[in-house]
């Protein structure tokens, strides 16, 4: 990591942009000095250098909505630095997600959920869940409903009628993380190897 220049300003401080490690969304703006970025780090909570406080203040030293490190970047000229963090709560001291008033989520997040519900359906089977019945019948079952969504979704890619297109295309990927989750991986596991793939 390229070492921040805390000497850049004459108070010590440098802008620390926090990003959410899992979203990618922007969640706030503060300010660190040496100090504060060497709390953060050995602690594992973002901890910045109040100017209203003139001392150290940790985000969510009192509400709890703590900001648990993941890594920092420091930008080209040495004078801000990006941190991206898990949050524990609301962001902003508002109670919104960011301070900006936006909602923290992506797709990714929803997927996330989705995969916790098929997790729980074949941790917890249940007589009504359809998800439970598939992990019931086994993993040849799940491999064959997955490739006959692939094929509706394909006639319907060729039709040309788009609503039902994206009926089929939501089915197979409904199946497609069933799948997953039956040979014990997520859709993170297969976005891992893409990137990998990528270099």
């Amino acid at each position: 990591m390229k070492t921040a220049d805390f000497n850049k300003n004459t108070d010590g401080l440098l802008p620390a942009i926090i990003q959410d490690a899992q979203t990618q969304n922007v969640l706030m703006l503060g300010y660190m000095n040496e100090a504060a970025l060497e709390k953060t780090q050995s602690t594992g909570r973002v901890t910045f250098f109040s100017r209203s406080k003139q001392r150290l203040w940790t985000k969510g030293e009192e509400s709890g909505n703590f900001l648990e490190f993941k890594s920092i970047k420091v930008d080209c000229d040495q004078d801000t630095l990006l941190v991206r963090a898990t949050p524990v709560g609301p962001t902003c001291h508002k109670g919104t997600d960011t301070c900006w008033g936006e909602k923290n989520t992506s797709g990714l997040s929803f997927v996330r959920d989705l995969e916790a519900i098929i997790d729980d359906r074949q941790q917890n089977p249940s007589q009504d869940s359809y998800v439970s019945s598939l992990f019931e019948k086994g993993g040849n079952k799940i491999a064959q409903k997955v490739g006959e969504e692939a094929v509706e979704a394909v006639i319907e890619a060729v039709d040309g009628n788009e609503a039902l297109f994206m009926e089929e295309a939501a089915d197979l990927f409904f199946h497609y993380l069933i799948l997953l989750k039956s040979k014990g991986k997520s859709l993170e596991d297969i976005l891992a190897l893409l990137k990998q793939r990528k270099r």
